[in-house]
């Protein structure tokens, strides 16, 4: 069964994270993947289950929120395709809606 990523309201960082954590993990709940190997940053985290599927809706509100956010110190590379290939990179199949 696919966890859900409600997107309506990821409209920074800190927004995205909790979304994250609240459909891999729960209402409340919170991934402990360390988002630092976004930079770089070889320290880990958990992975999930495999297989593990991600639905995420309204991935166009966090796209347009974070446009101008980026790990890449050139900015080349949005932030949020940035999380959707370390989601893959942990095996997290993420079908964006």
């Amino acid at each position: 069964m696919p966890a859900y990523l409600d997107g309506r309201h990821v409209t920074d960082v800190s927004a995205l994270v909790c979304a994250l954590g609240e459909a891999v993990a729960g209402p409340g709940g919170h991934y402990q993947q360390c988002w630092k190997v976004l930079r770089g940053c070889v320290c880990g985290g958990e992975w999930p289950p495999a297989p593990f599927t991600l639905v995420w809706h309204d991935v166009e509100v966090a796209r347009r929120a974070l446009a101008s956010v980026s790990v890449d110190t050139e900015g080349g590379t949005p932030y949020v395709d940035d999380v959707l290939r370390l989601l893959a990179r942990v095996g997290i199949t993420v079908e964006l809606r």
